[in-house]
């Protein structure tokens, strides 16, 4: 199945906010019921287990309403491991204000020009958000996000796939915002698969550690490593 760029509707600055908001509240449903969250997990829980530690503080980039890193972070806090949380994104009416876990930050700002010094963050994860990027910008994503963090950045997104677009249209039901349905195509269809990532990912300089896995419902985990530190 072959790449196909179409905008999304939800990026643009003339989407109504109330599509806005009806389209936010289908992504974090469709999150909860078919894999974001978990994946986004699992990606936390590996990093755990390679590096020893149990607390992190994580930078989301292009939260939106910040549904899948504050649901991880509600269910890793039963197996003990805590996150400190910071909500970015682009455009401040994608944020979910006055819904905040105690501690949470939120920044309006540019993913490709972080505004935080080298090393801020543990984790910097984005759910969703790599497959807007052309590939030139996915590396410099990448590259943007390794300055800021210490031990690794997460990429949680979509796996193009002929069934996975079938899976859209069938899921349309599901979907309040017109909105949710047209992107949700345009997302499929503009989205990478694991190999593509893998070679864009090569270009990251200095070169990291890749680690790709698949996730239920055509979910990709990536976990770039910045530096693995030895266990405690």
């Amino acid at each position: 199945m072959r790449r196909v760029v179409t905008q999304e509707i939800l990026d643009s600055p003339d989407c109504p906010p109330i599509e806005v908001e009806k389209s936010l509240r289908d992504l974090s449903r469709i999150n909860r019921w078919f894999g974001g969250v978990a994946t986004t997990r699992k990606l936390i829980e590996r990093v755990a287990a390679a590096t020893g530690k149990k607390h992190f503080s994580l930078l989301e980039v292009a939260a939106g309403h910040g549904e899948v890193p504050k649901m991880a972070a509600r269910q890793l806090a039963r197996q003990g491991i805590t996150l400190e949380l910071t909500m970015l994104d682009r455009m401040h009416s994608h944020m979910l204000s006055g819904n905040r876990l105690s501690g949470d930050h939120s920044v309006v700002a540019d993913a490709l020009a972080l505004p935080f010094p080298d090393n801020s963050f543990d984790l910097v994860s984005s759910s969703l958000f790599v497959h807007h990027l052309e590939p030139t910008g996915v590396t410099l994503f990448a590259n943007e996000a390794l300055r800021v963090s210490r031990v690794a950045v997460l990429i949680n997104d979509l796996i193009r796939h002929p069934l996975h677009l079938a899976l859209v249209y069938a899921g349309w039901p599901l979907m309040r915002s017109h909105v949710s349905r047209v992107d949700g195509v345009a997302s499929v269809r503009r989205a990478y698969v694991p190999d593509e990532v893998v070679a864009m990912m090569s270009k990251v300089k200095p070169a990291a550690k890749v680690a790709v896995s698949r996730h239920y419902l055509f979910r990709m985990g990536v976990v770039v490593w910045k530096s693995i530190p030895g266990r405690r």
